[in-house]
């Protein structure tokens, strides 16, 4: 094998692997979405198909009690390390469409990016994997020079509440020595970075009620809890006004950021004043005495999500609301834990919830743990030599303020470490309208995941 011939293939190919890429992002494979579940096992299908094609021997739709996952194996020589490729194929819902300048699901390409929902997150980073592996692999004589090993999930967007399970199903296939993640970025254009850690996430919904119906507000709007007004006042109770989470014993386990974890964190740039313009807004907020980089990377936080309550429709209804909802999400920083967030949230919703009014607080069905990257490993190091060799530079090291919930999973169920390989850029608008994902990103993610082979092969 040599690095031409297969870099020579996947130049050949680029149009072929754009058309591909843009396939796949017309399936709108929303986890979400009741009414889009065939959808997303459709999506399934076409990614067992598209890695069969690339030559894997083990391929299998991997079942659960939601949406499937796609797991494979390439198996070449048990003295060669394994990887496993992770990603996801499953998107967040595309919503507000109005505010998309084409259809989310319509793949447009404008001044060199591809826009559409799943682009940058995580479609184009899933694609690849399979080409730039497909690549070594016919160069290669028909295998790649390493094993292999793939999961690519369709419950990522929900919080993953059934990946330990496929995984604990799927053992045999699924076991490596590392995790390669698909679902990540690079710092900038032309800075690469390597992810370190991960936050943690938790997540639940309090429901209040006050009476045992909606009320005349002119009858009773003086007189009887309204649970839009309550909950309010139960939802300001979260923080203080400087921004630091109110909920006793939120931060017990946090361990602070050091002086050199604060050191490293400077070491990107930041320009606030640039962010701010960007966002449109006149001021940032947040916990004081950190900056907005520490908070982003190092801090916990707790984000109230969604609130609503009483009459939603147009014009006027006079009513004392009965029922109010708040969705909350916490990202949680090193030694701190999901469930016993949820726990302590609880244990503040009842101690303030206002009188006349009961709550409930309903944890949400995925959580996961916050996860570090152990820097030492053999995978981290390899992906750092080959980062520094396609941009020219060394890469920056980061941390996600994002969560990936499936890193933490492989660490306690597979004992593996996951480091993070791919190519969003910053501003892509994940989550949002208008997502999009460079052309030149994606051309070169297949180079790079092709050379990470390369370099891992004994």
């Amino acid at each position: 094998m040599t690095m031409t011939d297969w870099k020579d293939d996947l130049k050949a190919q680029e149009q072929a692997h754009v058309d591909e890429l843009l396939e796949l992002l017309r399936k709108p494979s929303v986890s979400t979405d009741p009414t889009r579940k065939d959808v997303v096992s459709e999506t399934a299908a076409w990614v067992k198909a598209r890695l069969e094609k690339a030559g894997v021997p083990v391929v299998k739709i991997a079942d659960s009690a939601l949406h499937p996952s796609v797991v494979g194996r390439w198996e070449v020589d048990p003295a060669q390390p394994t990887v496993l490729f992770y990603g996801h194929f499953d998107v967040q819902p595309a919503e507000p469409l109005e505010l998309w300048e084409t259809p989310p699901f319509e793949p447009t390409i404008r001044d060199g990016r591809i826009y559409a929902r799943g682009s940058s997150d995580m479609k184009g980073s899933l694609l690849t994997v399979i080409q730039g592996v497909e690549a070594v692999a016919k160069a290669n004589g028909g295998q790649p020079p390493i094993n292999v090993a793939f999961i690519f999930e369709g419950e990522e967007e929900i919080g993953s509440p059934n990946f330990r399970q496929i995984i604990l199903d799927n053992l045999d296939i699924v076991k490596a020595d590392t995790v390669v993640s698909a679902d990540g970025s690079q710092f900038g254009p032309d800075t690469p970075s390597l992810n370190v850690a991960w936050k943690g996430l938790a997540g639940l919904q309090v429901n209040l009620k006050g009476a045992n119906s909606d009320l005349h507000s002119g009858g009773y709007g003086s007189t009887v809890p309204n649970a839009v007004q309550a909950l309010v006042q139960l939802a300001a109770t979260f923080h203080d006004a400087d921004g630091r989470v109110q909920v006793e014993g939120f931060y017990d386990s946090v361990i602070d950021l050091t002086e050199d974890d604060k050191a490293e964190i400077a070491q990107t740039a930041f320009d606030e004043e640039q962010f701010k313009q960007d966002l449109g807004l006149t001021a940032l907020w947040g916990e004081k005495g950190w900056t907005p980089q520490q908070r982003i990377y190092g801090r916990p936080t707790l984000d109230l999500n969604g609130i609503w309550g009483g009459f939603q429709g147009e014009g006027v209804k006079t009513v004392t609301p009965n029922e109010a909802h708040l969705k909350i999400t916490c990202r949680l920083v090193k030694d701190q834990h999901p469930g016993e967030i949820v726990e302590l949230i609880r244990t503040h919703v009842e101690k303030h919830a206002p009188a006349g009014t009961t709550v409930e607080v309903v944890p949400a069905a995925g959580s996961a743990d916050p996860y570090v990257v152990d820097r030492d490993n053999e995978v981290y190091r390899a992906a750092g030599k080959v980062l520094a060799e396609l941009h020219g530079t060394e890469p920056v090291l980061v941390r996600s303020g994002g969560t990936i919930p499936a890193t933490a999973i492989f660490k306690d169920v597979l004992h593996a470490d996951t480091v993070s390989y791919g190519w969003a850029q910053p501003g892509s608008g994940a989550h949002a309208p208008n997502e999009w994902y460079r052309t030149e990103d994606y051309l070169r993610g297949r180079v790079a995941v092709g050379r990470l082979l390369e370099e891992l092969a004994r």
